[in-house]
């Protein structure tokens, strides 16, 4: 992240990559029907067949580490369904839209009633188009918000969803004035759109915003122009897309070394950098995170299967194949619809509950997170179904 620390900067580029993967590989985004797919007709008690779309065959070996923990979850989460059948078939769909169309297409020839994957905002559309004249659906595990709609619906977790989680908490809790402080590339002004949609629909105002380039000195640069900006607007927190580490102990010093001592409020998980939470600017300050129970269970069941812990995104499969699962349970000869996939209740999943929007993105429970003396309290524990806190 910043030229001069090039430890940190790995460490909060693996960070962001896991937050904000869609937008590493993000294209122009291809126009898909509208109103997703109405899904092939399911036989009550026969096997359901899914095409796993894994991003092998991309030549980059991380890729290739994470398809297979990607079908592993898979094949956790099938092995954990009671009285419903899935055959799974996987493809490689590497990281370019052609492959990952042709890996849809062959999927759909081979009788999958669904497509789960790909990864990369550039493949999902593709992959969706590809499979769109047979009512197939897909659920790709991007968080590309730009790239769900039609029949793609987005498994990853959207700065959307984490925004309007803290702010209608910081708003029930007395907070309603905010400043935004955003990193000036496409994950920041994504996250600086969704925090100024999030405020304004949970009843707040952003009173200003500031970009910052990505690096020590843009950071340096911009903490007197936020500090300023907060006192002069009377804002009451500040909230950023800042990544954990040292891009945000950066960002909130340099903040509260100019003058403005102001709660933060972050879309990152500020977890994930353990050693920046004793930074005295980010006392107090709020971040979201997961159901951490569900999330610990999934990790220890995986371990136990496989030897190893998974990747942090592997639990995205087993959250596909849960919703699919819980779905055809139902009985329905339709259970892989748009509609029955956007039913209000949701379904369970590795990091608690998710349910899918009309709209192709998601919803998923989150916890309010603040640190506390360089730790981390639990301040709102994430619903355990829609229609509790935050919702």
């Amino acid at each position: 992240m910043f030229a001069r620390m090039p430890t940190a900067r790995k460490a909060i580029a693996r960070v962001f990559a896991l937050l904000s993967m869609a937008w590493l590989a993000a294209c122009d985004p291809i126009a898909l029907p509208q109103g997703g797919g109405a899904g092939p007709a399911v036989t009550p008690g026969a096997p359901v067949t899914v095409g796993l779309l894994v991003p092998s065959g991309s030549g980059v070996t991380s890729d290739s580490f994470l398809a297979q923990n990607l079908e592993n979850a898979a094949r956790l989460a099938i092995s954990d369904l009671n009285g419903v059948q899935i055959t799974l078939k996987v493809y490689s769909a590497g990281s370019e839209p052609a492959q990952a169309a042709a890996a849809a297409t062959q999927a759909a020839n081979d009788g999958a009633q669904i497509i789960l994957g790909p990864l990369y905002a550039a493949t999902a559309p593709a992959a969706g188009l590809a499979v769109a004249s047979r009512g197939i659906n897909v659920l790709a595990f991007t968080n590309d918000t730009a790239v769900a709609g039609g029949n793609v619906f987005i498994l990853g977790a959207t700065f959307n969803n984490t925004a309007n989680r803290l702010a209608r908490y910081a708003v029930r809790s007395g907070l309603s004035r905010f400043v935004v402080a955003n990193s000036d590339d496409v994950p920041g002004t994504r996250g600086q759109q969704a925090i100024t949609s999030a405020v304004s629909a949970a009843g707040g105002s952003v009173v200003g915003t500031q970009s910052y380039s990505l690096s020590q000195q843009g950071i340096f640069a911009a903490g007197p122009q936020i500090a300023a900006l907060a006192k002069s607007s009377g804002a009451q927190a500040i909230f950023t897309t800042a990544g954990a580490g040292d891009e945000l102990a950066v960002l909130g010093t340099s903040i509260r070394d100019n003058g403005a001592q102001l709660p933060m409020l972050g879309l990152t998980r500020w977890n994930a950098a353990p050693q920046s939470l004793a930074t005295p600017a980010l006392q107090g300050g709020l971040f979201a995170l997961p159901d951490q129970q569900m999330v610990n269970n999934f990790e220890s069941r995986y371990a136990a299967a496989y030897g190893t812990p998974p990747h942090p995104l592997a639990g995205l499969a087993y959250d596909g194949i849960a919703a699919i699962g819980a779905l055809v349970a139902s009985g329905k000869t339709n259970p892989l619809s748009a509609s029955s996939l956007t039913q209000g209740q949701g379904f369970q999943g590795t990091s608690g509950i998710f349910r899918f929007l009309t709209n192709g993105t998601n919803e998923r429970g989150l916890s309010i997170a603040q640190v506390q003396n360089g730790t981390v309290a639990i301040v709102d524990p994430a619903p355990r179904s829609f229609g509790g806190a935050g919702f």
